[in-house]
């Protein structure tokens, strides 16, 4: 069958496949424009499947709340270009508003979920994105809290979610990027582990100033020490970054208490492609 540029022109037009694409697909099933549509879906997905292999440490943290839910997710990719795309963007908005509403158990329920939004189940909407962007893209983690909850994500590369007795926007605003900037790793002393002390205690009690101090003052010096660190990991303890005269206990006092907080830092633990532009061009052309 002859193949026209005006069928050519209608395939791009109905699934934004490139002209060559467009092309071999309907020389291939002898121009039925249906069957067309299916086998560049199918070579979509296939392409989608093997960027899967690839590193994804670049991407958003996004986040959604209401009246009586938050959450907030990470959702990967390869690169900052894409992941400030808009398409990209609003992909992690909607992520975590499903997130909040559906409540998945884990992120393989989260992928099964059909969203809303899009009509589609996660996994296939995922698969189709990679397929139109051309990179992969991950779902990593999410959290979520019922209940009063805040939440602050700093340009995308760090989020925070904050759960609490009492609702007062403005202060645990505040408090959301406090945790953004000084990172804490527990709400009070009363979270942290005994081994946290533990470890602490022996690193200080271990130090080559304190080998030759009388073991009573070594002790009392040793203390003083891991108390100022735990200090600093303890959120309530910290100085508030708005006002370092006072602790965020001090500044939330008469207004809510922390339940807890969970604060994401992008890609954090995962591999970084170390790819400069000008080697991915080359690596694309050598494809």
């Amino acid at each position: 069958m002859n193949i026209t540029a005006t069928m050519v022109k209608e395939l791009r037009e109905k699934t934004g496949a490139g002209m060559m694409d467009a092309k071999k697909a309907l020389v291939e099933v002898d121009g039925d424009m249906d069957k067309a549509m299916e086998l560049l879906r199918q070579k979509g997905m296939a392409s989608a499947d093997k960027k899967m292999g690839r590193i994804a440490a670049e991407g958003r943290v996004g986040s959604y709340v209401s009246d009586s839910v938050g959450a907030m997710i990470e959702v990967n990719c390869e690169t900052d270009f894409v992941a400030k795309n808009e398409e990209f963007i609003e992909l992690t908005n909607n992520l975590a508003e499903l997130v909040a509403t559906a409540n998945p158990a884990d992120v393989d329920a989260l992928l099964a979920t059909t969203c809303p939004k899009c009509g589609k189940v996660v996994e296939e909407a995922l698969k189709e994105k990679i397929a139109s962007i051309g990179e992969k893209i991950t779902v990593r983690r999410f959290v979520r809290y019922e209940g009063n909850a805040a939440t602050y994500i700093h340009g995308g590369k760090i989020g925070v979610l904050l759960s609490t007795d009492k609702a007062e926007e403005a202060t645990a605003k505040d408090v959301c990027l406090h945790i953004a900037s000084s990172a804490p790793e527990f709400v009070s002393r009363a979270d942290i582990p005994a081994s946290v002390i533990e470890e602490e205690t022996r690193i200080e009690m271990g130090k080559e100033d304190l080998a030759n101090k009388p073991e009573q003052i070594r002790a009392k010096i040793v203390e003083g020490r891991v108390n100022k660190l735990m200090a600093q990991k303890c959120l309530v303890e910290q100085p508030f970054v708005k006002n370092p005269d006072q602790t965020i206990e001090q500044y939330i006092s008469g207004k809510f208490s922390i339940v807890k907080f969970d604060r994401f830092v992008l890609g954090e633990g995962l591999e970084k492609r170390n790819e400069n532009f000008a080697d991915e061009v080359m690596s694309q052309i050598a494809k």
